[in-house]
């Protein structure tokens, strides 16, 4: 669900769905360089993790080291199961602290932009869309870095 402006006193209409078929947009951004790295995947769980954090393993520039900020999900849990690879550190979040993680902003501008109001005739369709939604994200470093940047997390030099 989503926003939509309408007069006072009004419904307005919007296309829903009461069937349930669920992918996952795995998403993680620089504010500083407006970079973006993304997976859909079927499941969220520990193995769809892992492969999100190759994914942004690869994208990290050279030479540099990435702090991904994660918020208290099952799958975000360190331990035997979840590989970190040597470039990433993981940051987490307080419980119940989601305004702390500039990531959330993703998601809220993808759904009011991009994702919502929508009616998908199957799995694959949603696929798309969610993959639609991100390379245009992607495509936008400017977009990213407006939505996503925090003077308090500024690199001092």
């Amino acid at each position: 669900m989503t926003r939509v402006w309408a007069d006072k006193g009004t419904r307005p209409r919007a296309p829903r769905d009461q069937r349930y078929t669920w992918a996952y947009l795995f998403g993680a951004v620089c504010p500083s360089r407006g970079a973006a790295a993304a997976l859909v995947l079927p499941k969220a769980n520990t193995a769809a993790m892992n492969l999100h954090l190759a994914e942004i393993s690869r994208q990290v520039a050279a030479d540099h080291h990435a702090v991904l900020i994660l918020d208290g999900a099952g799958w975000h849990q360190p331990g035997d199961k979840l590989v970190v690879p040597e470039n990433i550190s993981l940051l987490h979040l307080p419980p119940y602290c989601p305004e702390l993680n500039p990531v959330e902003n993703i998601w809220q501008f993808l759904r009011q932009n991009k994702l919502s109001l929508r009616i998908f005739n199957s799995y694959d369709d949603i696929v798309q869309a969610c993959c639609e939604a991100w390379n245009a994200l992607a495509q936008a470093p400017d977009t990213i870095r407006s939505i996503t940047s925090r003077t308090w997390a500024a690199v001092i030099v």
